[in-house]
């Protein structure tokens, strides 16, 4: 409690000593602009395509990815298992299951393509990447769990 009063208390100062009038050896240079008739080479960061060669690989491991889910998740409940995500009237019912499963795939290439819009292009790949490695180790853990078998009374 000390500790943040110490710092409260310095940090206060440092702002109170900022105040002070300027003196001529304190007034900041004069900004210099350059003509602007004149063609000036503005550096961007390097750019590409939405849909390039790299995406489209990320896109298609993101599709296969969640067909893996799909599947894995059908063979989970087929041998008695019950799912924790989603209800299991959901996955039992396939149509609206697999409209699930290729909304989300879209939802990663849309979220993907704002993060392009708005050029952060590394958030762009990696929305991908994670998607990809997230839907993969869900049906990696959906084949490994061990089948229910139900208890029979003799």
């Amino acid at each position: 409690m000390t500790l943040l009063l110490v710092l409260a208390t310095g940090m206060g100062a440092a702002k109170v000593r900022a105040q002070a009038p300027a003196t001529e050896a304190q007034t900041p240079p004069p900004i210099v602009v350059p003509p602007a008739g004149k063609n000036q080479a503005v550096e961007r960061p390097r750019e590409h395509r939405f849909w390039d060669k790299e995406n489209d690989w990320l896109f298609a491991g993101v599709g296969a990815g969640r067909t893996l889910d799909y599947f894995s998740t059908l063979n989970f409940r087929r041998r008695g298992n019950q799912e924790i995500f989603l209800t299991n009237a959901i996955v039992d019912n396939h149509a609206a299951f697999a409209v699930i499963e290729a909304a989300g795939t879209g939802a990663s290439i849309g979220v993907s393509y704002l993060f392009h819009r708005y050029g952060h292009h590394k958030l762009e790949r990696w929305t991908s990447i994670v998607h990809f490695g997230l839907a993969t180790s869900g049906a990696v853990r959906n084949y490994s769990l061990k089948t229910v078998h139900p208890r029979t009374t003799p």
